[in-house]
């Protein structure tokens, strides 16, 4: 019985992960924590984590005995990468790879036991109604149309109410050319002869 668990977008290097899954492969799982433990490496702890995943899934999903597990696969691919830039002397600059990588763990059984399938949460059949839930229907529909258009002049109104508030009246925009008029009445005919920019 295989049991998977994955990891995925680990920002750290692939190279540097499977320095410490390398260790691992091939372990029950009770040597790998052991292994894990003692391993000075910054990838460990992912790993720890995943294998405690691992051995989760077995023992909720298939009633496992997590006693009787292995590690059968572990692999580490390449996750995407952040190219960044370093700046360097004489105006240079030089690439940056920040590097991610996915791990995927494979479990397995040592003494093989029956094969059993996961837990699967049964749903309850839907109760079928007769006429009873077509009139039920009906009303409910009619009760939400009633409501799209209570909605619909509810806008249309605030709508109405925006727009009056939004005509402001300016006094001072009545004049020629949108310019207040002048205070003391009308101009005289002196400005029509002597205007101030002709040359």
């Amino acid at each position: 019985m295989e049991i998977k668990a994955k990891l995925k977008h680990l920002r750290m290097s692939p190279r540097k992960v499977r320095l410490v899954a390398d260790l691992v492969r091939g372990m029950n799982t009770n040597q790998a924590f052991d292994q894990l433990q003692f391993i000075n490496k910054k990838a460990t702890e992912p790993i720890k984590k995943l294998l405690k995943s691992g051995v989760a899934n077995a023992e909720h999903n298939y009633k496992l005995d997590k006693n009787n597990l292995l590690i059968k696969e572990i692999r580490v691919d390449e996750g995407a990468t952040l190219k960044r830039w370093m700046p360097r002397a004489h105006g240079r600059a030089t690439p940056l790879r920040k590097r991610s990588s996915h791990i995927m763990l494979t479990l397995d059984e040592i003494v093989k036991s029956e094969k059993k399938e996961s837990k699967k949460t049964k749903l309850e059949t839907p109760i079928k109604l007769g006429s009873e839930a077509i009139d039920g229907k009906k009303q409910l529909e009619k009760s939400a149309k009633k409501k799209t258009e209570e909605k619909k002049q509810s806008k249309v109104e605030n709508k109405k109410a925006e727009e009056v508030e939004k005509q402001i009246i300016d006094p001072r925009m009545q004049g020629r050319r949108g310019h207040a008029p002048i205070e003391g009445g009308k101009k005289g005919f002196v400005n029509k002869i002597f205007r101030r920019k002709t040359g």
